[in-house]
């Protein structure tokens, strides 16, 4: 089921319908929404392991209709990762795939950690083996090849079929597996099962770790076992704007949070009167070309940023930015854009407890390395780093990337809270403001907000150039509109996966509790009914 709606339980959103119900069937165990959220990341990184991976990073939000608590599971390049280094090997930029793009650290499972720890906090009491109790059972027993892995793998296989481990795991007889063929991840599983029985903390300083940077060393990455066990999640202060309508909470840098609250600020400041025309499209198009400009120029590891992201959600700023927008013409955009691919996961419980989460490897199946003992799959996050040392985001040991991924999470002025978010690199942002201006304020309701056509400024998916690409279910005039204003349109598929994989829960302020996944991707909004 692609829309639900509960008015006892809770709700689980997830882009594959195995990890919505891993997370369902924990919140009817009497589990909250962050016990929920541990079982189905752990489950999609099982199910969608082109997206997500407990190599990759991840990002959460943890709220109650307040402020809610961030936290930042990135993982920082190598000891060894220098513009020297990568010199040395005669590159004029970090390879996107193999092991020389394996070069940060995984954080996921750190922020898994961080999270259990808030968990119990608030007197959870599931124990891992019964969190994993899905992600082993599918990764042990198997799962079919949903359309998206296929497509994926199979459109990526010259570029991956030759990395460390890629073949063995994800391709049969050196050919990407059919839809429906059934996956099995065995040496995954094992590694599940051990962090079930050693800790979450053994993936950083245990023998899962010592595996972890063998088969990294020996595939001919530079990260190392001390980088592993010098990492730790952090907890962050989340970015806000204040609203009409409420407050809107995301993720500070490194993640591109700035861009989505920025985007809304200057929205609301344009006067937009109604959904879908070509003066709604316009608006949040033309915000995000000003966000993106801040983004592009001042975003990366906070430790070495020469901004506060605060001053760009400031009244006059904003204020300032949408004054700058022509209402009938298109700003030209030649600007590169940022690639990227994540998945979404949104949780809540009966109480109203929510976390909104995202996790990523970055690219399909990020660096494309997969370690044989653990059945790791490893991102390249890493390599949104410049080789250029007067760059906005040079490479440097122990420094965090950049990351397109951010979850976003609204307490309303009229009581109800709500968690929602999107995979698709330049199109997060973009596609928040659609979702959140649809059902915020022009009171469409959760499953047409979500579903309704799209359109992402940029690329994704691999795409190398930054046209707005916009799907054809729009009418005919708001697209002919377009083109006459100056934007550059390309018109793509009904519900183009390229859209994204969104998805979205609302608590009302009866208690109902209100779901939707798109029908862009496998997932699903399951209901604890219990």
């Amino acid at each position: 089921m692609k829309y639900a709606r509960t008015a006892s339980g809770g709700m689980v959103v997830a882009p594959h319908f195995l990890a919505a119900e891993a997370g369902a069937r924990v919140l009817g165990e009497g589990g909250n929404a962050i016990e929920a959220m541990i079982a189905a990341a752990a489950t999609i990184a099982v199910v969608y392991p082109h997206m997500n991976a407990l190599g990759g990073d991840n990002f959460l939000l943890i709220g109650d209709g307040g402020k809610p608590m961030a936290i930042d599971a990135c993982g920082a390049a190598a000891g060894q990762a220098s513009i020297d280094f990568y010199r040395s090997q005669g590159l004029e930029a970090i390879p996107s795939r193999g092991p020389l793009a394996a070069l940060t650290v995984g954080g996921a499972v750190s922020g898994w950690q961080m999270a259990l720890a808030e968990s119990k906090r608030r007197g959870g009491s599931m124990p891992l083996s019964r969190l994993f109790e899905d992600a082993i059972q599918h990764a042990r027993n198997g799962t079919p090849v949903s359309g998206t892995l296929h497509r994926n793998a199979a459109g990526k296989l010259d570029e991956l079929k030759d990395v460390p481990g890629f073949a063995e795991t994800f391709l049969v007889d050196g050919v990407a597996p059919d839809e429906g063929h059934n996956l099995k991840l065995p040496a995954l599983a094992d590694t599940f099962e051990r962090l079930a029985a050693a800790g979450l903390d053994d993936f950083y300083r245990g023998d899962i770790a010592h595996s972890i940077a063998h088969e990294l060393e020996e595939a001919g990455s530079p990260l190392r076992a001390d980088d592993l066990a010098q990492h730790k999640a952090l907890s962050a202060e989340p970015l806000s704007i204040s609203l009409k309508s409420g407050t809107a909470y995301t993720m500070p840098p490194p993640t591109q949070g700035l861009a989505s609250m920025m985007i809304l600020g200057i929205c609301e400041r344009l006067g937009i009167s109604e959904p879908e025309g070509f003066a709604h499209v316009h608006a949040i198009v033309e915000a995000s070309k000003r966000a993106f400009r801040v983004r592009d120029r001042y975003i990366s590891d906070p430790a070495y940023m020469t901004i506060d992201p605060v001053d760009y959600l400031s009244d006059k700023t904003l204020e300032q930015l949408a004054a700058e927008i022509d209402p009938d013409t298109a700003l030209p955009w030649p600007e590169l854009s940022q690639p990227g691919d994540t998945v979404w996961l949104g949780t809540m419980d009966r109480d109203g407890s929510a976390v909104s989460l995202i996790q990523s490897i970055y690219w399909e199946f990020g660096s494309g390395v997969v370690l044989p003992e653990t059945g790791i799959v490893w991102q390249n996050r890493g390599t949104s780093f410049s080789l250029d040392p007067e760059s906005p985001n040079p490479l440097m040991p122990g420094r965090r990337p950049f990351h397109t991924i951010h979850p976003a999470m609204a307490s309303l002025k009229d009581g109800r809270h709500m968690v929602y978010g999107t995979m698709g690199g330049e199109g997060q942002p973009q596609t928040q403001a659609a979702i959140f201006t649809r059902y915020v304020d022009f009171e469409q309701d959760l499953e047409k907000s979500v579903a309704a056509p799209r359109w992402l400024l940029g690329r994704t998916w691999g795409e190398e150039t930054a046209k707005l690409r916009i799907e054809s279910r729009f009418d005919t005039a708001v697209i002919d509109a377009l083109r006459d204003a100056g934007h550059d349109v390309e018109i793509v598929g009904d519900f183009d996966e390229m859209m994204g994989h969104a998805g979205a829960i609302v608590r009302h302020t009866d208690g109902v509790i209100e779901g939707a996944s798109d029908p862009r991707c496998d997932g699903a909004a399951v209901a604890d009914r219990t």
